[in-house]
């Protein structure tokens, strides 16, 4: 049986600096993302299309989530298979080409995952558990591009 989550944001933009959209130059990119008891979210275009480099931009965002769900389902897995992490670090990459016509889209992104795991623990279940991670991911499977992995993992002493 399926089951089916709703989930909702505000995003209110706030890079009016009096002119509105008035010309290409004449307005910020800024925006706010927002959910009910959460804190705001600061956004901006990717600072190649004037946005400000100290907010969040929605392709790494989109990278964010890849990555942050990858290791909420891996973490998940590890629990249900006696393995024990003690520590995870993700240095994700994504690419994404823009056209001719100034649109674009995302080739690929690749998850680097280090996991640290007790001793004790199987290093090669460890490294497994990656693959079906990928394949629960939700975001992931929702992506029209491939999600790469190049896990490793180290036992701790």
């Amino acid at each position: 049986m399926s089951k089916s989550h709703r989930y909702a944001t505000t995003l209110t933009w706030t890079g009016n600096t009096g002119a509105g959209t008035a010309s290409y130059r004449s307005y910020e990119r800024a925006y706010e993302v927002a959910a009910d008891g959460k804190p705001a979210l600061l956004g901006s275009s990717d600072p190649s299309f004037r946005g400000d480099p100290a907010r969040w931009n929605p392709e790494e965002l989109l990278l964010a989530s890849i990555s942050s769900c990858h290791q909420l389902w891996y973490l998940h897995l590890c629990a249900v298979n006696g393995v024990v992490v003690t520590a995870y670090r993700d240095e994700a990459t994504a690419v994404m080409v823009e056209d001719e016509t100034g649109g674009g889209r995302f080739e690929g992104a690749t998850l680097r995952p280090h996991v640290t795991i007790a001793a004790g623990s199987d290093p090669a279940k460890a490294l497994a558990l990656h693959h079906e991670a990928n394949a629960k991911c939700f975001v992931a499977n929702s992506l029209n591009f491939p999600v790469a992995h190049e896990a490793s993992v180290e036992v701790a002493l």
